[in-house]
């Protein structure tokens, strides 16, 4: 059987974000944590902004993530992992 996701490892490395209307991340996100309730404003890698609302606490989001923005995020303890 064909493994599609053969030379996809899982996440093995994480920060949290502190949301910038100014600064993009350091890495590219796999996914991103989001810990509590909000809306989450954020810059996909291929430049498109868009805005989670009423993201979920405790839901993990398969997002490839270059920025979150302070402005139009309500949401918090965010973590982008790779």
């Amino acid at each position: 059987m064909a493994d599609d996701f053969e030379t996809h490892a899982p996440v093995s490395a994480g920060a949290p974000i502190t949301p910038s209307d100014s600064v993009e991340l350091s890495h590219f996100t796999r996914v991103l944590y989001v810990g509590s309730d909000g809306d989450v404003r954020v810059k996909l890698i291929s430049g498109d902004e868009v805005t989670l609302l009423s993201a979920q606490g405790g839901a993990m989001y398969p997002l490839r993530v270059r920025q979150v923005f302070a402005t139009g995020t309500t949401a918090s303890n965010i973590v982008g992992m790779r």
